[in-house]
């Protein structure tokens, strides 16, 4: 445990800005959820406006590293795309299989 009242305060201080880190960095990762589950278009460009800007913040200020952050606005830039142009695959039953019996 710290002795000096300074190296106290720091340690109050690193704290308070983890629990802010932490919670930035989980509202991001949400909103990123919240566009990939995303099927409507228009709605999944403005979560992507919303999360880039957000992205940007915290490697701005350090939490995540830059390229990280362009990375993961490359991955969701991609995703938007998709986005309205998939079709579902229809499901095919699976064959059942045949077993033979065996000679008693």
């Amino acid at each position: 445990m710290a002795n000096h009242s300074s190296a106290k305060k720091r340690i109050r201080n690193n704290a308070t800005k983890r629990l802010r880190n932490r919670y930035q960095a989980k509202t991001t990762r949400t909103l990123a959820k919240r566009l990939r589950e995303s099927t409507v278009k228009s709605e999944a460009e403005a979560l992507l406006k919303e999360v880039s800007a957000m992205l940007d913040k915290l490697a701005k200020r350090s939490i995540i590293h830059k390229n990280k952050a362009a990375n993961q606005k490359s991955k969701l830039a991609k995703v938007v795309n998709k986005v309205g142009t998939e079709v579902a695959p229809v499901k095919k039953a699976a064959p059942k299989k045949v077993v033979a019996k065996k000679k008693k």
